[in-house]
């Protein structure tokens, strides 16, 4: 089993001569002896290099999914050993650990979702390059619909951008867009800036925000909120009518340039 062919094309290309014959001779005693993966797995980062590689991967990561992909083990003999990297490892370790699981499944269909509960480990953590790693295809595979509509709100808490969440065109659902759209009126309430990839996900579901109660707060006699209500309503507009100004038609657009106007005492 191989890791992504696009991502073993980089690692070759970024890797030295001597890293290549490193990693070479790594992954042959790996595929004789599980147990040198033990050895071999944390000294990647020193022999391979640590540097970005492409789309969120390091060298060091992809060439831990190698040593992985290595493994002579199928199902709960396989999952073991990667636990047991993951449990012992540093963030670094973990994280190769955690983007190479569907490269995992991919090729062990009886791994399945052995690998889940690491998954979950990540999610409750505040590491964002776990969390990411975590959010993988091997995720949207296999976590339930609650459990990937937190991990969802856990990214915007964390300020991890959405695209980089997969399967969310195919998951997002009516729920998770009332969750966002309750996170978005606590941050308007709070006067902070929602984050921009939120509406789209509202704009897939119409009348989530309105439900939500956050159009009232244009309304607010607090001015910070009414300033972060009008600020929200606005870039809700921009996302439904594709342009940064809505129609004088879109009745939200009407409120918010009303409330924008209106002094405090008047709303």
């Amino acid at each position: 089993m191989d890791p992504d062919i696009r991502i073993r094309s980089a690692l070759d290309r970024q890797l030295t001569a001597d890293a290549r014959n490193w990693l070479a001779d790594a992954v042959a005693r790996v595929g004789q002896d599980p147990a040198a993966v033990r050895t071999a797995f944390p000294a990647v980062g020193r022999h391979c290099g640590r540097g970005p590689l492409v789309e969120g991967w390091t060298v060091a990561d992809a060439a831990r999914a190698r040593l992985l992909a290595a493994l002579p083990l199928r199902g709960a003999a396989l999952a073991e050993e990667v636990t047991a990297l993951h449990r012992y490892g540093d963030a670094a370790e973990q994280r190769a650990v955690l983007r190479s699981l569907a490269l995992l499944e991919d090729a062990d269909a009886s791994f399945a979702d052995r690998g889940l509960p690491l998954v979950r480990e990540a999610l409750r953590g505040n590491d964002t390059d776990l969390i990411e790693a975590a959010l993988g295809s091997y995720a949207a595979r296999h976590l339930d619909y609650d459990g990937y509509r937190h991990a969802v709100l856990k990214c915007v808490f964390c300020d991890i951008p959405l695209d980089r969440v997969a399967g969310l065109e195919e998951r997002a659902d009516s729920e998770l867009a009332r969750m966002l759209a309750d996170f978005a009126h606590e941050r308007v309430a709070a006067g902070r800036d929602v984050p921009a990839d939120v509406w789209p996900l509202l704009h897939a579901h119409p009348g989530t925000l309105e439900a939500s109660g956050l159009p009232a707060e244009a309304h607010s006699p607090v001015p910070e909120r009414r300033a972060a209500a009008v600020r929200a309503l606005a870039a809700h507009s921009a996302t439904v009518t594709g342009t940064a100004t809505a129609t004088a038609t879109d009745s939200v657009t009407v409120t918010v340039t009303a409330s924008a106007t209106a002094p405090a005492g008047a709303a």
